[in-house]
């Protein structure tokens, strides 16, 4: 079985208990419903136990190596076994998609978890009249901070580019794997340095700036021109029909004061990538 279809299986048997569990509590008699939940506490604390004496006997670089895996770490999440504290957690979790969004937001820092449960972070040197950067930074900090901490409820972003007038704090809401509006979808790509790839069905592109990607829609603001066919040097993409100049790196500006390029978050998923198109359904 491929990751990406053990990751679904794996989704599908928590759904599968998730439903289970509601049948009982909806069709069972209370003392049978006690006795189900009862139940499961007791089998999740039996595994709980085992993971603990595992953990035991593996040394720091054996389990740092198992938490390479998405499913070993969100058990030990589960069952308050993981080595790392909620805040070294949300720190590496920034640290991955610092690349993307030093193009978007400039950086981001971590301000701490309230009691509520709420992550706090700060934006720094956002992207100022950047109208992708909002949708691209929620959507790529939700993914990554909820992901990190599910014992977390919601992000609220200091310094976020407003988008109206009175605007000045933007909140987000727990992460929500099949939320439509976000779309998240995997690809397998091979981009080399230098080269632009054009992703079909998505009507987008990906560019490989020294080995970090960036991910737009596939749509000159100017021309209406596919992008993928312009030329890429350095930083800088130009489009093959008018001519216009795009800063790949600092968010699509147009260097020559148009408007800008759509960004798109594009994030490491084991051996793939994941990409959020909103408004489009996961494939």
């Amino acid at each position: 079985m491929d990751a990406p279809t053990e990751v679904a299986a794996v989704q599908q048997l928590g759904e599968r208990i998730d439903v289970l569990l509601d049948e009982v509590q909806r069709e069972a008699t209370p003392a049978v419903t006690a006795k189900v939940e009862e139940l499961v506490r007791a089998v999740l604390s039996l595994h709980g136990a085992g993971l603990e004496r595992l953990l035991g006997r593996l040394d720091e670089a054996r389990t740092r190596d198992l938490l390479e895996d998405d499913l070993v770490a969100g058990l030990l999440l589960l069952h308050d076994l993981h080595p790392d504290d909620v805040g070294t957690r949300i720190q590496a979790a920034l640290d991955r998609v610092r690349p993307y969004l030093g193009s978007h937001a400039g950086g981001i820092d971590y301000l701490g978890l309230d009691d509520d449960g709420v992550v706090h972070l700060r934006l720094q040197g956002s992207c100022d009249g950047c109208p992708g950067s909002t949708t691209t930074v929620r959507l790529t900090v939700e993914n990554a901070v909820l992901d990190a901490a599910p014992e977390a409820v919601a992000v609220e972003v200091e310094g976020m580019v407003e988008a109206t007038p009175r605007q000045t704090l933007l909140t987000i809401e727990p992460f929500r794997p099949h939320e439509e509006s976000a779309g998240w979808h995997r690809l397998k790509l091979s981009v080399a340095p230098g080269e632009v790839q054009r992703v079909t069905g998505l009507d987008l592109f990906v560019a490989n700036l020294a080995g970090t990607l960036f991910a737009y829609l596939n749509n000159c603001p100017v021309c209406s021109a596919t992008l993928h066919t312009g030329a890429l040097t350095g930083d800088e993409l130009t489009c093959s029909r008018c001519a216009t100049h795009y800063d790949v790196r600092l968010a699509g500006r147009a260097k020559d004061g148009g408007e800008p390029l759509e960004p798109l978050p594009l994030l490491p998923d084991g051996e793939d990538w994941k990409i959020a198109v909103p408004g489009r359904q996961p494939v």
